[in-house]
C-alpha cells in the first residue's frame, strides 16, 4: 500500500495474492486524483460507471472480473471504449 504525498493510491489485496489472481490490487480502494485531468468526460464516466459495479461484488470478485475485461483489450484505449458504452 502506498501513500503520502503521491497522486495515486495502489492497494494490494492478500485474499487476492492468495487466491494466486495477479495483479492483487483491490481496485475500488485503489485510484488516481484529479483522473478527470487525465480522460474525457465519456471515459471517466465509464470508469465510474465500472468502479460502482465493481464495489458491488467481493474484493476477489471485482479483481476477476477486472482482469477478465482487460485481457478483451489489447490497448487501455480499447479498455476505455470497452467499458464506455
Amino acid at each position: 500500500e502506498f501513500k503520502g504525498t503521491g497522486n495515486m493510491e495502489l492497494v494490494l489485496d492478500r485474499k487476492c495474492a492468495e487466491m494466486r489472481l495477479w495483479p492483487a490490487v483491490n481496485v475500488a480502494a485503489s485510484g488516481t486524483r484529479k483522473e478527470e485531468l487525465l480522460l474525457d468526460a465519456k471515459s471517466l464516466e465509464g470508469i465510474h460507471f465500472f468502479r460502482r459495479a465493481l464495489v458491488q461484488q467481493k474484493i476477489e470478485e471485482s479483481t476477476e472480473t477486472m482482469i477478465a475485461r482487460l485481457s478483451k483489450t489489447k490497448t487501455n484505449a480499447e479498455f476505455l471504449k470497452l467499458i464506455a458504452r
